[in-house]
């Protein structure tokens, strides 16, 4: 019996430990930032107590310039299934305490198997990246976790909602994934969506360029279109998803959720006239 006492005890420390990624200082950083951690992310996203995560202790494989002292339960992803509403969803958030959130193998596998479970459930996926994109010390490993992740956008897409939040400074693949899925929220000043940075910008193109300008919220609102929406704060972030959510079925073969309208049957709304311009050659504010 005190074998089964022990190893339980065991258990719920080595649980302590995943909750704090990497570590209490890399949390201080984090919020320092004026960011949340992963979890906190989740907590305030989804039904409070039913967040159940998967592979907790997962840990990467690479062993290439040092790699096996950087070893983070979890690997840098809280992914696992939730309600929001009562409503079954699938979620996986990054979390930049660990290895800046970059992308291992292990990480991609993580990520690939709550995508599997929501395709097999008929359930939405959210995912919130906060990720500096591909893991360089793992190579070609971590690009074809990208690969794998990628496909699944693309087999998902029309079957089931995928909405992402962009919550960081987000580079390479960690914004390809959110550009494939239906609806992408940015945060304002805090995040950027580029194939690559500033730096790299400049020495290759010599062109000198800032992140907002590059990648900001404010050039995918309203230049791009590649983001839908954009939200001043996180909080603010997660009730536009809850909103969003409540428009749309949780699958192709399911009705959207119906709610009573109140609005007048015969309402007018003139900014409406307003929004496409007459001549179709014209571009529009996206």
């Amino acid at each position: 019996m005190s074998k089964q006492i022990e190893k339980i005890k065991e258990l719920i420390a080595k649980r302590e430990q995943a909750r704090l990624g990497g570590g209490e200082k890399a949390i201080e950083k984090q919020h320092a930032r004026g960011k949340y951690t992963a979890r906190e992310r989740i907590d305030m996203l989804v039904d409070e107590g039913s967040f159940e995560e998967y592979d907790m202790f997962k840990l990467h494989r690479c062993h290439n310039f040092g790699m096996e002292k950087k070893q983070y339960l979890g690997d840098g992803v809280v992914a696992g299934s939730a309600t929001i509403d009562g409503r079954l969803v699938y979620v996986y958030a990054q979390d930049f305490t660990v290895n800046g959130g970059s992308l291992s193998e292990t990480m991609s596998q993580k990520i690939c198997k709550i995508m599997d479970m929501a395709m097999t459930m008929g359930a939405p996926v959210i995912c919130m990246n906060d990720s500096g994109g591909a893991r360089i010390q793992e190579g070609i490993n971590a690009l074809a976790g990208y690969g794998e992740i990628f496909e699944r956008n693309i087999l998902a897409s029309g079957v089931i909602p995928q909405i992402s939040g962009i919550f960081g400074p987000c580079a390479g693949g960690a914004v390809y994934s959110p550009a494939l899925t239906d609806f992408t929220l940015m945060m304002e000043n805090t995040s950027y969506m580029f194939l690559t940075g500033p730096k790299v910008v400049k020495s290759v193109t010599g062109e000198d360029v800032d992140s907002e300008n590059l990648g900001g919220a404010s050039v995918h609102a309203t230049k791009s279109g590649v983001t839908h929406f954009t939200a001043k704060t996180e909080e603010e972030a997660m009730d536009m998803i809850k909103k969003l959510l409540s428009y749309i079925p949780s699958n192709n073969t399911e009705e959207a959720p119906r709610v009573a309208c109140d609005d007048p049957i015969n309402r007018m709304d003139d900014s409406l006239n307003d929004i496409l311009p007459d001549d179709p050659n014209k571009a529009y504010d996206m």
